[in-house]
């Protein structure tokens, strides 16, 4: 039995995009073992994988922080005796502990993230709009490096079920005949997150429909606090700030009919549990590789413009300065692919 640390440390949607590979992994070799390392929060994304993938908290703000807390972190990971170390974060934490784990004389391989050729794909003169390789395909290529080659055939967290709403029940109700709508409008950068106002009418759109429930997902005051005034002038919607743990929002996610979410974590969370997504796209493109797992590039809504995109992650300002990307995006259209989706 080989046993495999695989590391990963941030953010959620990266960690996200892993779960795929790591699940088709763990049910081609059920005789082997795979520890994944990565923050205590993003624990409960594994908890419905095969019994050969266990997860391994790594305290970055306590007992594992700095150079001395990773030294202790390694000698915590070494007493497990691994015969290979899966590198998928390639920062330099991940790289200090694959350094350490090489000169013990470990296996390392780690993720070609392909970062030359994303930058050509977001510069500002002379791109080359040529679509990358996926996270999911950059992940199990590291897996094929360390002697286990993959096949990424992985459907949900939960196969061909659903979550449990029992714990949710109190505040979901029945779903009855209703289309159930999960409504993500944020996300961290700026230049992810399509303009609040013209999301409100998509929002009213449906919340006018009682053949429809709308659910809004999110965390954070600004979200919370933009939830609330929604939910004051649609009384039909829900908000879910505050109200849910990651376990309990993926099994809800499970029940949706379709997730209208920005380039962020809640795209790819409502992907692991196979429910289909409109993704919004501003200044980062889905082809720098990061589209939710098996979503369909129709439901993703971005226009074409010669500046997109800017930027692999969203965090650049608008050159422009308008955020003609995102500002430009007619709510109809929106509407429309919504409900070509569910009704």
């Amino acid at each position: 039995m080989a046993k495999i640390l695989v590391i990963r440390f941030s953010a959620i949607g990266d960690v996200a995009m892993s779960v795929p590979v790591i699940h088709s992994w763990a049910s081609q070799y059920p005789q082997h073992q795979i520890v994944f390392l990565s923050r205590p929060s993003l624990a409960p994304l594994f908890t419905e994988l095969p019994k050969n993938v266990s997860f391994y908290n790594a305290d970055l703000k306590g007992k594992h922080k700095g150079i001395g807390g990773l030294y202790t972190l390694f000698k915590e990971l070494q007493q497990m005796k691994f015969d290979v170390v899966a590198d998928l974060h390639h920062v330099l934490r991940s790289k200090a502990l694959a350094f350490l784990f090489r000169l013990a004389g470990t296996k390392v391989c780690s993720i070609n993230k392909g970062r030359w050729a994303k930058r050509k794909l977001v510069r500002k003169r002379n791109k080359i709009l040529v679509n990358q390789k996926s996270s999911f395909t950059r992940y199990a290529e590291v897996f094929e490096k360390a002697g286990y080659p993959v096949l990424l055939n992985f459907t949900s967290l939960y196969g061909d079920s659903k979550g449990n709403l029992e714990a949710v029940q109190h505040i979901v109700g029945q779903k009855g005949t209703q289309k159930w709508i999960g409504i993500a409008p944020f996300a961290k950068h700026k230049g992810k997150i399509y303009p609040l106002e013209l999301q409100e009418k998509v929002v009213a759109h449906f919340a006018a429909n009682p053949e429809v429930r709308v659910f809004l997902f999110g965390g954070g005051k600004e979200e919370e606090n933009c939830f609330v005034e929604w939910v004051n002038k649609y009384p039909a919607v829900v908000s879910l700030a505050g109200k849910l743990n990651m376990s309990t929002e993926l099994a809800l996610m499970s029940h949706l009919d379709v997730m209208l979410s920005m380039d962020s974590a809640n795209m790819h969370l409502a992907s692991l549990v196979n429910i289909p997504v409109v993704s919004v796209w501003g200044a980062t493109h889905p082809y720098a590789g990061f589209m939710g797992w098996k979503q369909l590039p129709t439901n993703a809504i971005q226009l074409d413009m010669p500046c997109r995109p800017c930027s692999v992650f969203g965090q650049k300002p608008c050159y422009r300065g308008d955020y003609a990307c995102l500002n430009d995006i007619k709510p109809e259209k929106v509407i429309e692919k919504i409900e070509g989706i569910i009704f």
